[in-house]
């Protein structure tokens, strides 16, 4: 499960929203953490076996640790771990550890300061490093995600590769997709993940696919002799729905079988009402059993009709 804390982000990335941010939720329209610890703990009842913080940035979230905390103490979840853009993360990092997470998703799509400020609209380059290199010194395995976008950051895609040479992380390049938050209608795909891969194989020719986890969203490829792994994720071609196991529950409170539909349940609004957990259960019985074959079938039934315009920090990464 992804759980998404906060729909707020310190970074104006411009493929996820405008430059002047979003209409921001009020702090009511949230989830409290006390809601979040209630729907993970019935969730992982259930059979959720991992869950992942997202945002917008979970740490501009207030005592964001408080709520790690207590999902960390709950039993029968197997794994907790985290997505970042890692400008305020660094100083977190050693109680992080220590409350047992072992995997963080830092987001970041150059290695170029210039570029990063050009995409980020924010001068934030050097904290992110900090981050990557402070995540690394505390034995935590980073999956660094970069959005490949047409113009912008494609002369990126190798020097991120050489970042596998030394490093013991995962590169994962991932389709851009239309959660730009601003309205403007998708145009389509020009970096899809062949052509991704083309790209890096013409410069690693030797380049080896690896055996995908279970479930994984990556196609997972290791160039000989060097330590990390580089992925391809295709998230707008959307070639892995049918062994997809991911949920998500925005910042909201709402339920999302799929990252393209609509929203299916609002939990938030239900636990207000006073619901039992058991009749919470059913609720969330039910809206997994009308999950949609893949993520075209989802948007094809979405409400908007003339697209997806969402921004990525409302759906939860």
């Amino acid at each position: 499960m992804r759980l998404a804390v906060t729909d707020r982000c310190n970074l104006r990335c411009f493929y996820c929203m405008p430059e002047d941010g979003l209409n921001w939720l009020s702090r009511s329209g949230l989830m409290s953490y006390e809601e979040m610890l209630r729907a993970c703990r019935l969730l992982v009842k259930m059979g959720i076996e991992k869950i992942r913080i997202t945002g917008g940035e979970p740490f501009v979230r207030k005592d964001i640790m408080l709520l790690l905390a207590g999902l960390a103490k709950i039993d029968g979840l197997k794994e907790l771990s985290m997505t970042t853009n890692g400008v305020l993360t660094a100083p977190h990092i050693p109680e992080m550890k220590a409350l047992g997470i072992k995997s963080v998703n830092l987001s970041l799509d150059t290695l170029d300061a210039n570029r990063f400020f050009t995409i980020t609209r924010r001068d934030e380059f050097a904290s992110v490093m900090h981050t990557l290199d402070e995540l690394l010194k505390h034995d935590i395995e980073v999956k660094i995600n970069a959005v490949v976008m047409d113009g912008k950051n494609t002369r990126d895609i190798i020097p991120m590769v050489e970042l596998t040479k030394d490093l013991p992380v995962s590169v994962r390049f991932i389709e851009e997709m239309p959660f730009n938050g601003d309205g403007h209608v998708y145009q389509g795909l020009s970096w899809d993940y062949v052509r991704i891969l083309n790209e890096i194989t013409s410069h690693y020719p030797a380049i080896k696919k690896l055996t995908d986890p279970a479930y994984s969203t990556a196609y997972n490829y290791q160039i000989p002799g060097h330590r990390g792994t580089v992925g391809i994720i295709a998230a707008y071609s959307r070639t892995f729905c049918g062994t997809c196991n991911r949920i998500r529950i925005t910042p909201e409170g709402t339920l999302k079988n799929c990252l393209y539909d609509d929203g299916v349940l609002n939990i938030k609004d239900l636990m207000r009402s006073g619901i039992s957990d058991n009749e919470l259960e059913q609720n969330l019985l039910n809206a997994f059993s009308h999950r949609v074959a893949d993520g075209w079938e989802a948007e094809r039934k979405r409400v908007e009709k003339n697209g997806v315009h969402e921004s990525m920090a409302t759906i939860g990464g």
